[in-house]
């Protein structure tokens, strides 16, 4: 795997991120639409910086293959089942002493997709309010992430990466769904989320078969976290 081929950079790398002043104790984020990559970065990212992968078990959720099935009638139970997953998730990650690494965040689910079927008209203003007056109590536990990396990636990308996957309960999501999904995000991404964020135009990469397109992630990450190889810009 490419990873491997990299592991030679590490020493190196770990000696300047020390000199750098490296933080013992972060919590990185990934975020993006459905199909964008997040659960393959996640992974990598783990396993080339030695942190912590947490991930957002979907199969688990009982009521996602009825969602997908009808939006309408099952959009609060499927939120509210994520917003306490992901809420739980929160409090571990908040008691951990060392770097841990999510598969979307809880702040994703609230801005982008419980916003998405509020606008969407699947999520009707009594259930809307109710979820976001709970969720706003929930916010006073909880820190906004380090770093949040957002995958940007166009919905021909999206539509084409989740035909490759197979997930049977994502064959029946309509494209219109993953249009609003993705301006959400940049809604969120652009105009909403007031933590520090490393964009990610991922159109066209395939960070998980080719090393190069790897080592640009991890070296802008590098510039983001540590100071590190400042040549590389960051896209806000």
């Amino acid at each position: 795997m490419q990873v491997e081929r990299l592991w030679r950079d590490v020493s190196l790398r770990e000696v300047m991120r020390a000199c750098a002043g490296r933080k013992e104790n972060m919590y990185i984020a990934i975020a993006g639409n459905i199909g964008a990559g997040k659960t393959t970065l996640t992974k990598m990212l783990a396993k080339y910086y030695g942190w912590e992968p947490r991930f957002e078990s979907v199969s688990f959720n009982p009521y996602l293959e009825d969602y997908y099935t009808d939006i309408e009638r099952w959009s609060f139970a499927v939120e509210t089942y994520f917003l306490k997953e992901r809420f739980k998730d929160m409090l571990r990650i908040n008691e951990v002493g060392h770097t841990v690494v999510q598969d979307r965040s809880i702040f994703e689910g609230v801005y982008v997709f419980v916003t998405n079927n509020y606008k969407r008209g699947d999520l009707s203003e009594r259930d809307y309010q109710t979820y976001m007056e709970l969720f706003d109590h929930m916010k006073r536990l909880m820190k906004l992430p380090d770093l949040m990396i957002y995958l940007r990636k166009s919905v021909p990308s999206l539509i084409a990466q989740i035909q490759k996957r197979g997930r049977d309960y994502e064959k029946t999501m309509q494209i219109d769904y993953l249009r609003d999904l993705n301006d959400r995000y940049e809604e969120f991404i652009f105009k909403q989320y007031e933590g520090r964020v490393l964009v990610i135009d991922s159109d066209g990469m395939d960070f998980e078969n080719n090393m190069e397109d790897f080592r640009k992630i991890v070296n802008k990450i590098d510039a983001e976290l540590f100071g590190l190889f400042s040549e590389t810009t960051r896209s806000r």
